[in-house]
């Protein structure tokens, strides 16, 4: 049993697209067995078992009802981790450059080498941005660039996978580069210093860079999120690698999504002016409490802990420091844990960021993560995703 993946009652109903109790059904109707875990209460199921289930499934389930599958091998949330084709991301994130994991979400191997990105390009990207009115958002910048960089690259229609991997470091260098300089501009080529240089213009520290380079790390890729589904679709309708992109850039700018970060960034900052009683009755009234908990991590988000962690060997002033302590406790007594989002505001609070830039670390990183995706997708049938509509309407009338 050491070497079979485990997965719990919520993982294994999230990948058979049921609710958790249907699971529980499974089991009385002998349709799959539970394994039990020594030194555990809950049950486990194989992950072979699921999968094999799955495929009964969804084969037997009505066309009209059936959503296409989408397989990934590129991460799995299991065991309440995150894993990139089987390694722990909580282990690589404190200690391995971005540059090296992508690397591995891409290709499946260890790599570490400087992304740079065409001088012509990164010209010619900074110009169109620069055009954009004085109140954009900095991620409004970022599909121009993309849309730029396609339009430089002859080879863009180009599907293969070895293409598509090619393209990806200049792709992701040149939406960091681009952006215009809040500081000094680095010695280090590593990305997260490049980033860093982009977000702020407080000097970077070692500690700084380490907990940039993590939240990149972290947050490359979420298995199937609204994002990454937007982006499969793209590029099962054969769209070149940067419009997939683009793709899932318009869907992360949701505020339930990649925006949720500028949200958790301001309650932060209410929560050092007023205090975290104050800060969370707002957001309370509001009907939500950005930052804290998620569907996928019912023990608490992996990914926030760890990062959060890395952040505590900054320098945090004391108002910061308070008030992270005080919406950290205020809701535990709620219920609910820090994720990674509030993990990437208080970085980005510590770091003298401002609110944009937690939605630009999470589309510079989950980049990387789609241009994976895009490639699987590339490898399935075109155009696999049509859904009938379920027509709600006024009947039309008789011919």
């Amino acid at each position: 049993m050491s070497g079979e993946q485990l997965l719990t009652t919520v993982e294994a109903a999230l990948r058979l697209r049921v609710k958790p109790e249907t699971i529980y059904a499974y089991v009385s109707r002998g349709l799959i067995p539970r394994v039990k875990v020594p030194g555990e209460r809950i049950s486990r199921f194989r992950l072979a078992d699921v999968e094999r289930l799955a495929a009964r499934t969804q084969a037997t389930r009505p066309d009209r009802d059936a959503a296409p599958a989408m397989r990934t091998a590129t991460t799995l949330i299991a065991y309440g981790r995150l894993h990139y084709r089987g390694l722990d991301v909580g282990t690589l994130a404190p200690a391995t450059a971005f540059e090296e994991v992508v690397h591995w979400l891409w290709t499946g191997e260890r790599h570490r080498g400087a992304f740079a990105a065409s001088a012509e390009t990164l010209d010619r990207a900074r110009l169109a941005s620069a055009h954009l009115p004085a109140r954009a958002r900095l991620f409004d910048r970022l599909p121009v660039v993309v849309a730029v960089a396609a339009a430089m690259d002859p080879l863009r229609f180009d599907l293969a996978p070895a293409t598509v991997t090619a393209l990806a470091p200049a792709l992701l260098s040149t939406m960091v580069d681009a952006l215009p300089l809040a500081g000094r501009a680095p010695a280090d080529e590593r990305l997260a210093a490049r980033l860093w240089s982009r977000l702020t213009g407080t000097p970077p520290s070692a500690a700084g860079l380490r907990a940039l380079n993590a939240a990149l790390v972290l947050l490359a890729d979420h298995d199937l999120a609204a994002s990454t589904i937007a982006v499969r679709v793209a590029a099962s309708t054969r769209a070149n690698p940067y419009a997939a992109v683009l793709a899932g850039l318009g869907a992360l700018d949701g505020p339930m999504h990649g925006a949720i970060g500028s949200g958790v960034h301001r309650m932060i900052e209410a929560a050092r002016r007023d205090g975290a009683s104050a800060a969370i009755v707002e957001w309370l009234r509001a009907g939500n409490l950005p930052g804290f908990g998620h569907p996928l991590y019912p023990a608490g988000d992996p990914r926030g802990a760890t990062l959060l962690d890395l952040v505590a060997d900054l320098p945090i002033e004391g108002d910061l420091r308070r008030a992270v302590d005080d919406l950290t406790a205020t809701a535990q007594r709620r219920g609910v844990l820090p994720n990674v989002d509030f993990a990437v505001a208080v970085l980005s609070h510590a770091a003298g960021m401002g609110p944009g830039a937690a939605e630009v670390i999470f589309s510079v990183a989950r980049t990387a993560g789609w241009l994976a995706h895009v490639n699987e997708e590339y490898a399935q049938a075109p155009n696999r995703f049509r859904w009938n509509s379920g027509y709600t309407g006024p009947p039309p009338a008789a011919p």
